[in-house]
């Protein structure tokens, strides 16, 4: 079923009942809007694109921060028979231009943290660009766009007659860079229905449950968790700023069930509560059925600790890419907390292999690269055969992660093949050693990259966060490291914040540069 049947449906049976809520503490603001009204202004905004010009296949640009209009904007584009190109909000104008270039959008829908951006692109932009549409306060729309209520003015309330099949593409997805250039993930609409039955088999959604969405909505991995509610008529929570204190209130507040968080977030929350800056009394959490989380290695320590402290919670752990349409081609799965530290098993409908440099594969046990095949798989790297080729192999997505299979057919996460660090001809893979760190009493976060030695190539220096009134001193950290086996020890160590892009995966290139004196910020 394309997802846009969906919402219709969702519309049908639960037509006043509550679809999304955005919470926005900062300001003391809250809005909800209903499945009628999801579906109506998601087909207003579809008539109003069909008006201007915007026929099936045509690219539409969506540049957003989260709010309460981003689910309908991107339904309305889907419905509409276009393809969604949602960009990531820290894109650099150069960065946006260049997705504008490859996609050739036709329309470029925005809101208001981005006008200076685009004004400094526009006439790179105005090359494919017809149409500006602006999401925000009416006096600040720029002369250049046209303000969205303006836009969708006398536009009937009715999907417009375009007729969508599963193969059609859906959405244009810019990878995240951390590793290079980002590349446009080409989606189609069977990945996208895909990922709702997915999501859903893995984390049992009801009609009653309800999910509080934190994550950017540009991304792969948040959008697709929704979709487990979605697919169900449940509720969703958009929250708008992060605090361990204002998550803490929606889960109250709301009555919220499940919390997708990323690493940082946990942590914050976890030392807001030893600090006793939050109280667990203060809030009403006992229908907080379950916490996951996902988009970056997930440190044993952090979730043993999670657990103690809330013990009644469900727990998984999610990989996924967004090749892959997000999370949950592997997981850990609900019933398996015993092996926390993997990530988990192949998901419903998927499969995998471990592979050698020729894709060979390997006996449980080894380290390889991790190959998955599903349904989910991206249709293509747009626009890029040769990386494509590269990456899809007789129907396999290569995911460029290093990992090995146990006796009991779990899969653990070693590294990214481009972070390993080669030290005097040994493979060292930095999450092994992050693990390590981060269990740690008084480490807040932790890195580990690759510096230049004459001698032995490179050498595993670690850049530490500390926690907040805590001290550490190189000398501890490293009488701490003797525990590791001497080649993996991290010879050099830096103080600093641990630089995550807004998914929670640490940037490693920024790192390099910063630390080692390495501009690998482009390295593919």
């Amino acid at each position: 079923m394309i997802i846009t049947e969906i919402l219709a449906r969702n519309a049908r049976m639960y037509g006043n009942e509550t679809a999304l809520v955005e919470r926005e503490p900062e300001k003391r603001l809250r809005r909800e809007i209903t499945w009628t009204g999801f579906k109506e202004e998601s087909d207003t905004l579809a008539c109003a694109l069909a008006r201007t010009g915007v026929t099936k296949g045509d690219k539409v640009i969506q540049l957003m921060t989260n709010c309460i209009e981003w689910l309908p904007v991107y339904f309305g584009i889907l419905s509409a028979g276009a393809v969604a190109v949602p960009l990531n909000f820290r894109f650099t104008g150069e960065d946006i231009a260049l997705c504008c270039e490859i996609s050739e959008a036709k329309v470029f829908i925005f809101g208001p943290e981005f006008i200076e951006r685009i004004e400094s692109i526009k006439q790179d932009l105005d090359r494919t660009v017809s149409t500006y549409v602006f999401y925000g306060p009416d006096a600040e729309c720029p002369d250049f766009a046209v303000h969205a209520s303006r836009f969708v003015c006398e536009a009937p309330a009715k999907a417009p007659d375009v007729e969508i099949f599963l193969r059609d593409p859906a959405g244009i997805y810019f990878t995240s860079g951390t590793t290079g250039t980002p590349k446009a993930t080409l989606l189609n609409h069977r990945n996208l229905e895909f990922a709702c039955y997915l999501e859903n088999r893995h984390h049992n959604q009801t009609h009653k449950d309800n999910f509080l969405c934190i994550p950017p909505l540009y991304h792969t991995g948040a959008k697709m968790h929704w979709f487990g509610n979605f697919i169900v008529g449940a509720r969703a929570v958009i929250l708008k700023g992060v605090t361990s204190e204002w998550i803490l209130e929606a889960v109250s507040e709301e009555n919220v069930t499940i919390v997708w968080l990323l690493v940082p977030w946990a942590l914050d929350i976890l030392f807001a509560l030893e600090s006793g800056e939050v109280r667990l009394k203060d809030y009403q959490l006992d229908q907080w059925r379950l916490m996951h989380i996902g988009a970056q290695p997930v440190p044993p320590s952090l979730v043993k600790e999670w657990l103690s402290v809330f013990p009644h919670h469900q727990y998984d752990t999610n990989y996924g890419l967004t090749e892959s349409t997000g999370p949950g081609c592997v997981h850990l799965g609900l019933d398996n907390i015993h092996k926390v530290g993997a990530i988990g098993k192949p998901g419903f409908d998927w499969e995998f292999k471990i592979v050698d440099a020729e894709r060979k594969p390997l006996p449980a046990g080894s380290p390889g690269e991790l190959m998955m095949r599903g349904p989910g798989v991206m249709q293509e790297y747009y626009k890029n055969p040769r990386a494509t080729k590269d990456t899809l192999i007789d129907g396999w997505l290569a995911t460029g992660d290093v990992a090995r299979v146990d006796e009991d057919g779990f899969i653990w996460l070693v590294d990214r093949k481009k972070d390993v660090i080669i030290t005097g001809g040994e493979n060292i893979y930095p999450v092994e050693i992050e693990d390590f760190l981060q269990a740690h009493p008084d480490v807040a976060d932790a890195a580990v990259i690759g510096v230049p030695s004459l001698r032995l190539g490179e050498l595993p220096a670690a850049v530490i966060k500390i926690k907040p009134g805590r001290e550490l001193t190189k000398e501890q950290l490293t009488e701490y490291c003797q525990a590791l086996p001497r080649y993996k020890r991290p010879r050099r160590f830096f103080f600093g914040d641990v630089p995550r892009n807004p998914t929670g995966k640490i940037e490693k290139p920024k790192l390099r540069k910063q630390y080692a004196g390495i501009d690998n910020s482009f390295r593919v």
